[in-house]
């Protein structure tokens, strides 16, 4: 398929052949979930063709909206099926109908899923980050130390509750939220089966503009438990652990106040 003027076309050479599939998949898995994601007009193992986006700037009323569509989406669950082989274990799950490889950015990112979110979130979605970023350097043995304490209290399940599995974009941060004047557009997912919360706490984390009126939207279709806001830290270990594994100490140092701070949590 030749490149329109309307069209956006990524294509690197050397990715890994699940690469634009997953991207792919997990926008469709969004949408089916709600949410308002760039169009798909061509993808397979070497490429993908995406609508351009026209951008405007985004407003009260549009942040409210994004939120209220984000809480569907994260209320649409996972859509998995239960069988024996399956065994309702869910976080962690990719999108619907896909078994490839899942990415978060450029970095591999497991599909392998476990009942208990904690358990998930620690052993899936921070410490296969953090030893990147021990061996990138960009994490001290001391920093080290206190971090492996906090994913093994998150671990424990000291944090879990009886929130079920949500439909998550994965890597929400402000540059995969596009503003039009028809509202927000989401690109660039890395989508599971995680827990709400992620998602908000990435937002805060690189600033969205209008993230009060985002909130409120939210809370206008689900209301978050409470203490959302103090387990904030908690929701950015992930993120912090993918940044520290390549952009280097600050986001070490980050990733371990994040820790510091889910350790006085528990």
């Amino acid at each position: 398929m030749a490149e329109r003027a309307d069209t956006f076309r990524k294509a690197k050479s050397g990715v890994h052949p699940d690469f634009y599939l997953a991207e792919a998949a997990g926008l469709r898995w969004l949408a089916d979930g709600g949410a308002r994601v760039v169009d798909v007009l061509d993808v397979d193992s070497a490429h993908i063709d995406l609508a351009r986006i026209d951008e405007s700037a985004p407003s009260e009323r549009s942040a409210r909206e994004f939120g209220a569509t984000l809480a569907r989406m994260h209320d649409a669950g996972v859509g998995v099926e239960q069988d024996a082989r399956v065994g309702g274990e869910q976080f962690g799950c990719p999108p619907a109908g896909f078994s490839g490889q899942l990415f978060i950015g450029a970095r591999k990112m497991s599909s392998t899923r476990h009942s208990r979110w904690g358990e998930f979130y620690a052993v899936e979605r921070v410490l296969p980050f953090v030893r990147i970023a021990v061996d990138a350097g960009s994490v001290r043995a001391d920093q080290l130390a206190d971090i492996e304490r906090a994913c093994a209290t998150v671990a424990s399940g000291a944090f879990d509750d009886n929130e079920p599995p949500a439909r998550i974009h994965g890597d929400l941060w402000n540059g995969n939220v596009l503003w039009t004047r028809a509202g927000a557009v989401l690109i660039d997912p890395a989508a599971h089966g995680g827990h709400r919360e992620t998602d908000l706490a990435m937002l805060e984390l690189f600033g969205l503009p209008y993230l009060h009126h985002v909130l409120d939207g939210y809370r206008m279709v689900h209301p978050l438990r409470p203490g959302w806001e103090t387990r904030v830290p908690l929701h950015q270990l992930h993120p912090l652990a993918v940044h520290a594994a390549s952009y280097g100490a600050g986001y070490g140092r980050s990733l371990h106040a994040a820790a510091l701070a889910v350790l006085a949590l528990a």
